[in-house]
């Protein structure tokens, strides 16, 4: 039986993709956690992991070589998905070390750990496509030869990511895929990015939690959605569709819109009227990637993958998760 090891498997998106592999394969799911991380995206894998069928929760902490290291050779992974991160760009402003940390070093912590053990997984390394930053319009779309622009300390410490799974693959014969997606939402997803921010406050309107009123930040900025779900897809078949070791690919949806037309969308199918919208400046970043429309090409020729679910349905599936979060109570607004 393969397995593989997931890092990040309590985020969005790594909670769909132990989804997603348990569905589609017969391997065996690890999952790196640590001891304070919140395992409510993947509550439903409780009995499955209790029973020990085919998913597993292994102790990794990316800041603590040690634990990489046991963890590595405990499991032996035949796949590697590199998802862990300090993944809110906004954040990164105020967390700047800690950014850093986890995304660089950690990311070398990790990769160091494989030569040491000398095991051979196939690894994705999970880069964003927020390396690109403030492109001119002139360059769109944004494909993986265009020129790193980043603009949030998020991007910096992402394009170190991608410089080092470079190295590894160059230095080491690590058998290394690097990924920079775009824009991808729906269930799951946390609500310091701007459609989760503004599904969850919709629903807590909804249920009479606050006032009609939201809070919102760039509303211009121009964005190329994906469905979650299409994106795990996408990073099975990056690592099983013959895999070019030291490829790196951009990766994104095909529908193409500004932040506020997600936010008039979202509007549109839910059940509050008149709602003032606030521009409020904690949600302003010092300077924003507002061009990002990717050349998906590269990816789309080698495995065949496409988007296949609407922006409608994502965004109907991210209010309703939403909805069904807070039927339980309300949670402060971020």
């Amino acid at each position: 039986m393969k397995k593989a090891l997931i890092t990040g498997v309590t985020g969005m998106v790594g909670s769909h993709l132990a989804d997603y592999l348990l569905t589609n394969t017969s391997w065996k799911i690890f999952g790196a956690c640590r001891w304070r991380s919140p395992i409510e995206n993947i509550q439903h894998l409780n009995k499955r992991i209790n029973l020990g069928d085919r998913v597993d929760l292994e102790y990794l902490d990316l800041a603590d070589y040690t634990s990489i290291y046991d963890a590595l050779k405990k499991i032996k992974p035949d796949y590697i998905f590199h998802l862990a991160a300090q993944s809110f760009p906004k954040a990164s402003f105020q967390m700047r070390e800690t950014t850093y940390n986890t995304n660089i070093l950690g990311t070398d912590r990790l990769l160091y750990a494989v030569t040491q053990l000398k095991i051979k997984p196939i690894i994705h390394i999970c880069s964003s496509s927020e390396v690109f930053g403030r492109v001119k319009k002139k360059d769109l779309p944004i494909n993986e030869n265009n020129s790193f622009h980043p603009a949030s300390p998020y991007a910096i410490s992402k394009i170190g990511t991608d410089f080092i799974a470079r190295y590894y693959f160059e230095a080491f014969g690590l058998k290394v895929l690097t990924t920079r997606m775009f824009t991808h939402t729906g269930p799951r997803r946390g609500d310091y990015f701007a459609e989760s921010s503004f599904a969850k406050q919709i629903a807590s309107i909804e249920l009479g939690y606050q006032k009609n009123e939201i809070k919102v930040g760039n509303l211009k900025s121009l964005r190329t959605v994906a469905d979650v779900r299409d994106a795990v897809r996408a990073y099975y078949l990056l690592v099983t569709k013959k895999p070019k070791f030291g490829e790196a690919y951009n990766i994104g949806g095909s529908y193409s819109c500004t932040v506020g037309e997600i936010l008039k969308y979202l509007l549109k199918i839910s059940k509050i009227k008149n709602t003032k919208i606030k521009i409020d400046k904690n949600r302003l970043r010092p300077i924003d990637a507002d061009l990002q429309l990717p050349d998906i090409r590269k990816f789309k020729n080698h495995t065949g993958w496409k988007p296949q679910i609407k922006f409608e349905q994502t965004m109907r599936d991210l209010l309703n998760y939403w909805r069904e979060k807070l039927k339980y109570g309300p949670f402060i607004n971020r």
